[in-house]
């Protein structure tokens, strides 16, 4: 039975993966290994690994990456500690395929621990863009180390083709997210303020999930303040998300939790709603605002508004319900009261999501289970593009 490895580094990946995990574990024709790692393990990104095993996942391995610094050494200190870790593993156990996703630094880790013990590797959501962020980077290094490509829309097969990867390399599966999203059992508002242990009311209320810009880690706390700015204008009701463990997040957090706490009765702080709390949220509020890459791929799927702040997300496909604004409270003011509007609301009924294709987790799995591990997928070719590129010198 072939082995398939898959490397989880926080609650959003894994909300992403567990299609794919469920189909695995059902269909009965590959052997899970389940890697945990990263902010799953730490508590104070809610050790959200208990989400995992409450859901019944075998976990083989669990590798401590993050150290206490949201610094760039602490940052790329974790980074080391993550290719060591993965060796370590590595050097006991050869999974037959190692299948990784995004572009978190851990995932890099993994992909780069892999390399010299020639374990094919599949890349999920490889070819997209988040120009805001060292993400970017990680991720089109993640798809250089990378055998076998998992891609959500045709443009972004496009890309991964005009980056050298041979064309038979690259599938175009869709956002494995959206398996069955409408159909998942989702809380009801009760539930939901349950979970929080917070009083929505029953009025409209906005999620937000706000991640530090690494790229411009500098202006981090100035960047929270004009949000904060804004949502205190706006009046409503505000769940927060936590940050992830990126440069500055941890102070993202604190300011984040320093406003919660001024404002007890109209927000609250959640440190790990689970995947289903979260979509949950999703369908109930009103808009979402912040930078998180939910609001440009999952969220389409609830019809949902979102408020896009800043630069994180720039380069991405986005759909009709994304509303992109600087990140001054100001902008974040006009584009709520777009997002809020009941026009713009009627606009979205029946819209499409750019990412969504059937049954992703169904193709992803069916190519890890046949797909042959023989010399051609090790061996990687670059694939010349046929169009002529314009500019420099000879």
């Amino acid at each position: 039975m072939r082995t398939v490895a898959v490397v989880t580094a926080s609650r959003s990946d894994y909300g992403i993966y567990r299609p794919i995990l469920n189909r695995i574990i059902e269909g009965g024709d590959l052997r899970l290994y389940l890697m945990v790692t990263g902010m799953h393990l730490s508590p104070e990104f809610g050790l959200t690994v208990r989400g995992i095993e409450e859901d019944g996942f075998p976990i083989s391995e669990r590798i401590e990456t993050l150290v206490s610094s949201d610094e760039p050494v602490g940052v790329a200190k974790s980074m080391a500690l993550g290719t060591l870790g993965f060796a370590d593993v590595f050097s006991r156990f050869r999974p037959d395929i190692l299948l990784v996703l995004g572009d978190r630094f851990e995932m890099h880790a993994a992909a780069v621990a892999a390399l010299p013990f020639k374990i094919p590797i599949a890349h999920i959501h490889g070819g997209e863009l988040t120009e805001g962020a060292i993400d970017d980077a990680l991720r089109h290094s993640i798809t250089k180390l990378s055998h076998l490509h998992f891609v959500s829309t045709e443009k972004y097969r496009q890309r991964l083709i005009q980056m050298g990867e041979e064309p038979w390399r690259v599938v175009v599966s869709g956002a494995p997210s959206l398996d069955g999203l409408r159909k998942g059992k989702l809380l009801s508002r009760r539930a939901i303020e349950k979970l929080l242990g917070f009083q929505l009311g029953d009025g409209p209320f906005l999620l937000v999930t706000l991640h530090p810009v690494t790229l411009e880690y500098e202006q981090s706390e100035s960047q929270v303040s004009e949000l904060l700015a804004a949502l205190d204008e706006c009046g409503l009701p505000c769940v927060f998300t936590m940050p992830n463990a990126d440069t500055r997040g941890r102070s993202v957090n604190r300011l984040l939790a320093d406003y919660v706490e001024q404002h007890p009765t109209s927000a609250c702080l959640a440190a790990n709603l689970g995947t289903q709390g979260y979509f949950s949220l999703m369908a109930l509020a009103a808009a979402m605002v912040g930078n998180s890459s939910s609001g440009i791929t999952e969220a389409p799927s609830f019809e949902l508004p979102v408020v896009n702040v800043g630069s994180r997300q720039t380069g991405r496909i986005k759909g009709m319900n994304v509303i992109d604004v600087k990140c001054s409270r100001a902008s974040i003011r006009r584009g709520l009261r777009k997002a809020l509007s009941e026009e713009f609301r009627a606009s979205l009924q029946g819209m499409a999501n750019p990412y969504q294709k059937a049954n992703a987790s169904k193709t992803i799995v069916e190519v890890l289970g046949t797909v042959p591990l023989d010399e051609k997928l090790i061996v990687k070719r670059f694939h010349d593009s046929t169009v002529a590129v314009s500019g420099g010198s000879s």
